[in-house]
């Protein structure tokens, strides 16, 4: 039987119309295996997470707080673009400014009074090489922070300086984070030793980094 010109055109436009439709169904089924296998992962990473030992992360966190809430801490991580100072933590007296890098702006650099090492006498301005606040596009504020803010920010890749895990535990071993133990005469020191902390640190983080409730 002779098929017509029309029909056969009809017919033709109906076979690429289901060839379309069975491409589009196959592509979102693998999409939508994907987005299970992906979502089932997150799920199992933090069902892990909740499996380990929060009594004994979150126990260690609070130590590791008293710490970075401390002055000689906070200070350098404030609410606002000006440092703190002094055991109260009152705004830096001669009102230097964060900058885009955390170095400072224009003449007035952390640099020309903070030297790579601390000035000799009384409440002196302590040194490091590294000297300054957090960048301006990560300011990784401890000012005025609950446990559980402070917490779930340093465990935040986007909010925490872009830090793995591996790097997190680093960091506490930082020239920086150390200098906190020498600030030279006439400042009180953390709460903790530095010895303290890095194992207070080291036990959060590897028992799950846990954010008190």
């Amino acid at each position: 039987m002779e098929i017509k010109p029309g029909k056969k055109r009809l017919n033709i436009r109906y076979a690429k119309f289901a060839i379309i439709i069975i491409f589009i169904v196959s592509v979102s089924g693998l999409l939508a295996s994907g987005f299970r296998s992906n979502t089932s992962h997150e799920k199992a990473w933090v069902v892990e997470v909740n499996n380990k030992d929060s009594i004994a992360s979150v126990d260690a966190f609070m130590k590791v707080y008293q710490v970075l809430k401390s002055p000689r801490c906070m200070n350098c991580h404030p609410a606002g673009d000006i440092p703190l100072q002094g055991d109260d933590s009152h705004l830096h007296t001669m009102s230097p400014i964060r900058g885009k890098d955390g170095k400072g702006v224009y003449a007035m650099k952390c640099s020309n009074c903070h030297q790579p090492t601390n000035s000799a006498g009384l409440n002196t301005p302590p040194g490091n090489p590294k000297w300054g606040l957090p960048p301006d596009d990560m300011k990784m504020i401890f000012e005025g922070k609950s446990p559980r803010e402070l917490a779930l920010q340093i465990m935040d890749y986007k909010r925490n300086g872009h830090k793995n895990k591996a790097q997190l535990l680093e960091h506490a071993r930082d020239t920086l984070v150390k200098a906190g133990w020498n600030m030279g005469a006439g400042r009180k020191p953390p709460p903790l030793s530095y010895k303290e902390f890095v194992a207070a640190w080291d036990k959060w983080i590897n028992n799950g980094g846990v954010a008190p409730k």
